[in-house]
């Protein structure tokens, strides 16, 4: 399990290598940390990312400290965002490109063999996160790769068995329902 303190260090990690990311033409940047003994290694920097351990940390219950800190790092992320608005507009869009063919290669592989990789859904789903995230930034997205997503949406519906919120309940308030339905339930075994 994470903690603040967890999602508040990658976000910080994060903030001070994004104008370097932002210029950059990678996708995966290092994000330099190392997580504490005992946790989850920290994924490498991208900007989908950034974003999702940003609205983590804001769903979590902070200390006022933390508080302060976490106002800072996303008002920076936000001054960021408004100097390199064509930079992030191309990254977010070059992020949701790749996450969606993350996404939809999962969804494949669960299609074709369910009991193999249903398991994984805790952590694939992610990326559907990630991409609801993304989308408003990723301007120059084709026409195609929305209604891939809406597909993908649409079969993993067809899959899906509504239930309780998969991930930790300290951060349920920052992902309701809608739109994060998906977060609500798991694939059925087929």
């Amino acid at each position: 399990m994470s903690d603040a303190e967890y999602d508040l260090r990658y976000v910080q990690a994060g903030v001070d290598l994004l104008d370097g990311y932002l210029q950059s033409s990678e996708i995966y940047w290092s994000i330099g940390i190392s997580a504490r003994q005992g946790q989850t290694p920290y994924p490498q920097m991208t900007l989908g990312g950034l974003l999702l351990f940003l609205l983590r940390a804001k769903a979590r219950e902070l200390s006022a400290e933390q508080q302060v800190e976490l106002t800072q790092l996303e008002t920076k992320i936000n001054t960021i965002r408004s100097r390199w608005r064509t930079a992030w507009g191309k990254k977010a869009t070059q992020t949701f490109r790749a996450r969606l063919k993350l996404w939809s290669n999962f969804l494949e592989d669960y299609r074709q063999k369910p009991g193999a990789n249903m398991d994984r859904y805790h952590y694939e789903v992610t990326r559907r996160v990630q991409l609801q995230l993304l989308q408003p930034d990723a301007d120059d997205r084709y026409e195609a790769e929305d209604h891939l997503l809406i597909g993908l949406d649409e079969f993993l519906k067809a899959v899906f068995v509504s239930n309780d919120f998969i991930w930790d309940q300290e951060l349920v308030d920052g992902f309701p329902p809608d739109p994060y339905w998906y977060l609500y339930g798991h694939l059925k075994v087929r």
